[in-house]
């Protein structure tokens, strides 16, 4: 009996290490950046020393490991519970994906994310409801100036993200900032979305344009 809780223990250990250690440790990393300006003003040495460097690191870390464990429903429970991303139900979120500030994040009913997906939510992203991304689509929501010195993201070059119900984005697309995709609209396959899409028409090409 022995040997076999050891064993099981071992097993949990070497498969699931990960997922015990976000368990344990995800709600504070979460909490901790979320609540950073709070941290900041009242408690300025922990700030410095977690919130700003460890926090954010570990919360980046989690959310990667969240985004390679191969149960869906485990993923799904972290992203919604712990990372506080807005998921309604019925959303598949499949493996690879990488997200940036999930609190910024909102999916709407029905909506599959595909593998290997980017969702820069910085500045927010809305997906509404039965949306379709294939795999490898990037959503950016903030973009370096390359006219300043510092290549900083200065306020003209950062925006929402916006994707109405029914929209099918083909694999490989890049969705820039400042961008509202229409209801029924279609992104063709590699197309660079730069600009609004109208409701129910296909567009697609390095910038995207309406092609009927």
């Amino acid at each position: 009996m022995e040997k076999m809780i050891l064993l099981f223990s071992v097993f949990v250990l070497i498969y699931f290490h990960r997922v015990l250690i976000m368990f344990c440790l995800s709600p504070i990393t979460a909490w901790a950046t979320r609540h950073h300006n709070v941290l900041g003003t009242k408690h300025k040495s922990i700030y410095t020393k977690l919130a700003d460097k460890y926090c954010w690191w570990f919360e980046r870390l989690f959310l990667y490991w969240c985004g390679n464990i191969h149960s869906h429903r485990i993923r799904k429970f972290f992203y919604k519970n712990v990372h506080q991303i807005q998921i309604e139900k019925k959303v598949v979120i499949y493996s690879g994906t990488e997200i940036r500030n999930p609190s910024g994040l909102c999916i709407g009913k029905g909506s599959i994310i595909g593998d290997n997906a980017i969702l820069d939510a910085r500045a927010g992203i809305k997906i509404g409801k039965n949306v379709n991304l294939s795999s490898n689509v990037s959503i950016w929501t903030l973009q370096h100036d390359y006219r300043d010195p510092d290549f900083a993201c200065n306020p003209n070059h950062y925006g929402p993200v916006r994707i109405e119900n029914r929209v099918w984005i083909g694999p490989n697309s890049i969705i820039l900032r400042n961008v509202t995709i229409g209801e029924g609209a279609v992104v063709a396959a590699g197309s660079v979305v730069t600009h609004n899409i109208p409701p129910f028409e296909l567009w697609g090409g390095v910038p995207a344009r309406s092609l009927g």
